[in-house]
């Protein structure tokens, strides 16, 4: 895995980090999970230090191959599908890994289920084998509404189809102690994967929470994780210049603190979905107290002329690609700074997982902030339960709440400014088609950074950012009422209001830290309602 960069004016701030870094033993403190990194408060420290377990967490998975193996051929025999149910840092690294792999021969295809909508989660129902179907639940806390809600909904179809035995078909991945761990034993799960408590969700993807999926799926785990390794050693390395984590962490760090605070991601198309785990780990990882890196994923590369001054551009490109080269010179050649990582192959992901997270910390650092709380994430969730609320008590479920529509957001629009489009609707290739057209509409004529996310997905990934970051991001929520209102046993509400609910009270979060939002009903047409915002 090679890096080289053209940093145009940043070369003097990233030279400049790095020299910090080194006088500062980075890679030695790091690794000695030396809390005192990215805080001189004692309790901030201590609490940063909490969090370091997916340092050695390769180390410690390839301790459990005969585990993962023993899974793999138990579960390839009884199962035709694995359905992940799992929000943001349960769900993306697997996510990327059946993108980027496909269906294995002879294993179980692997699906994500990561939105409450419910059109998705109706015509999921309807194309499964329940008796053929494993089911993850994955969730660190254990408490993750849209992921319980999910399982509930689905260990109630497998019972009423008379599946024999059929609590044996879902699996938990959780830490220990949680009310989900407790949940599969009271169950009768299959079986319950305890993950280290030391690792938080967004640095999980080479712990259970990545591995078990890859396993279930028919990768060769024993070699990702080797590759995870070889990563991790070569991070430990004390000159930054020769650290592939210290050295990306302080171009990221150093771009933030200068101005370009757009790390916008461009992969080869075989390993295109890494900039949604990328995405999730940088925006909330980084996005608090005012400061931030902010992702740009799956953004179309357009001539110099469309960008403003407020960009970085990373590369991360399978050995032999040449995609994305033409469109990466002529930035080059107009001063943008770029960073392009060659990897051997797709395998070498497991790489680019430890590589980006030790890369973060180092960011964080030099940011001058804690990468590992996520301090506004609760806001809206809590928004959503008292929206739930009140629905429920008023006797109905969603209905369309007062002043949430809005004028022409997009006109507020100023140079460093950044556009996040916040989908709630059902994902698909014309959906995806129309935002495109949308991102490059808006690039074109405000010459800002785009993003996109799907809700409630985004909640999970670059919802800490855009409530915690700075005020630069302007906000289109675009809400879809179509679906029926699928039941979720134990609850009052169905999937429809949930859906509802999660928007409304994701905007009335971004409303109270003064964000500039508005919100779009998507009515029975989504890619016509797109495509007219676009102009």
């Amino acid at each position: 895995m090679t890096i080289h960069a053209s940093l145009g004016p940043l070369g003097p701030a990233v030279h400049e980090a790095l020299a910090r870094l080194r006088t500062e033993h980075f890679a030695e403190r790091l690794w000695n999970r030396d809390g005192t990194l990215w805080s001189s408060d004692p309790t901030v420290a201590r609490e940063c230090e909490r969090w370091l377990g997916w340092l050695d967490v390769p180390d410690l998975m390839a301790t459990l191959l005969g585990e993962f193996d023993a899974a793999r051929r138990e579960m390839g025999r009884r199962y035709d599908r694995v359905v992940l149910f799992g929000m943001g840092g349960s769900s993306l690294c697997p996510d990327v890994l059946r993108h980027t792999f496909g269906r294995v021969e002879g294993s179980p295809e692997l699906t994500v289920l990561d939105t409450t909508c419910p059109l998705v989660i109706e015509k999921l129902a309807a194309e499964l084998d329940l008796a053929r179907t494993l089911f993850l639940v994955a969730s660190k806390s254990g408490g993750t509404l849209e992921t319980l809600s999910h399982y509930r909904y689905f260990f109630e179809r497998v019972r009423e189809a008379g599946v024999e035995s059929g609590s044996r078909n879902f699996i938990a991945i959780t830490d220990e102690g949680s009310g989900l761990h407790e949940e599969s034993q009271a169950k009768d799960f299959g079986h319950a994967f305890l993950n280290p408590a030391d690792i938080g969700g967004r640095y999980s993807a080479l712990s259970y929470f990545g591995m078990v999926p890859a396993a279930l799926m028919g990768l060769d785990v024993a070699v990702l994780l080797q590759r995870a390794r070889a990563m991790a050693r070569e991070c430990r390395g004390e000159d930054p210049e020769h650290n592939p984590g210290l050295d990306l962490g302080a171009v990221l760090g150093a771009a933030a603190t200068h101005g370009r605070d757009k790390v916008t991601i461009a992969c080869s198309p075989g390993i295109a979905t890494l900039g949604m785990w990328l995405e999730q780990l940088l925006a909330e990882s980084t996005g608090k107290e005012g400061k931030g890196i902010i992702p740009v994923e799956g953004e179309p590369l357009l001539s110099p002329s469309a960008y403003g001054d407020d960009r970085l551009f990373v590369d991360v490109r399978v050995a032999g690609d040449t995609a994305n080269e033409a469109a990466l010179a002529a930035l080059r050649d107009a001063g943008q700074p770029v960073v392009t990582i060659e990897v051997a192959d797709s395998l070498d992901l497991a790489g680019e997982f430890m590589r980006w997270e030790v890369a973060t910390a180092v960011a964080g650092a030099l940011l001058g902030i804690n990468p590992f709380d996520q301090p506004n994430v609760q806001e809206s969730k809590d928004n959503t339960k008292a929206v739930l609320a009140s629905w429920t008590d008023a006797g109905g479920g969603a209905r369309e709440p007062e002043g949430t529509g809005g004028g022409d957001v997009m006109a507020q629009l100023q140079p460093g400014d950044y556009l996040a489009v916040l989908a709630y609707t059902e994902p698909g290739d014309a959906v995806e088609a129309a935002l495109d057209r949308l991102r490059h509409r808006v690039m074109e004529k405000h010459h800002v950074a785009t993003t996109t996310g799907y809700g409630p997905r985004y909640l999970h990934s670059t919802g800490q950012l855009h409530k915690g970051g700075p005020n630069s991001g302007v906000f289109l929520i675009l809400s879809d009422a179509r679906g029926s209102e699928l039941p979720i046993p134990e609850e009052p509400f169905g999937f429809k209001t949930l859906f509802a609910a999660q928007w409304v009270g994701d905007l009335k979060s971004l409303r109270d830290h003064g964000r500039r939002v508005s919100r779009v009903p998507l009515h029975d047409d989504p890619v016509a309602t797109i495509d007219e915002l676009s102009g």
